[in-house]
């Protein structure tokens, strides 16, 4: 199940209840974290110096890189339509635990983020793919 960041949260509120623009943004990015990132950003995102958050879209509209929304057993869910690859880790072992989505590159607003199922070791030149379907974001 993914959790609102406190960043998505004060936008939807102050969206639709306080008339305020909610800001759309161009592109989705996936990050990796060895620890929980939390609604506050607080977590660890990778360190490495192969590493680089990765567009959701592969360059296409953020629309591409997501499932329409369906209903699910747990709420209204959406999911990675594509093929999400990350670079060969460069500078040792690494264990990612979680993922978060944000509309930047580096820096920006946390928008989501979960566990993955099971956490992952990597070692250098490990190169991790997340299948299509294998990042959902779902609301209760």
């Amino acid at each position: 199940m993914s959790a609102f960041s406190d960043y998505l949260e004060e936008g939807i509120l102050n969206h639709t209840l306080r008339g305020q623009a909610l800001s759309v943004p161009s592109t989705i990015y996936i990050a990796l974290y060895t620890s929980d990132p939390t609604d506050a950003k607080t977590g660890n995102e990778v360190m490495d110096s192969g590493y680089l958050r990765q567009d959701a879209a592969k360059g296409g509209t953020i629309a591409s890189g997501w499932t329409a929304p369906t209903t699910s057993s747990d709420g209204k869910m959406t999911s990675n339509a594509k093929l999400i690859q990350f670079p060969p880790i460069a500078d040792g072992t690494v264990t990612i635990s979680h993922y978060a989505i944000y509309d930047a590159q580096t820096g920006g607003n946390l928008l989501y983020h979960a566990p993955f199922t099971v956490a992952k070791t990597l070692e250098i030149n490990d190169v991790l793919s997340i299948d299509v379907g294998g990042i959902e974001v779902v609301l209760r």
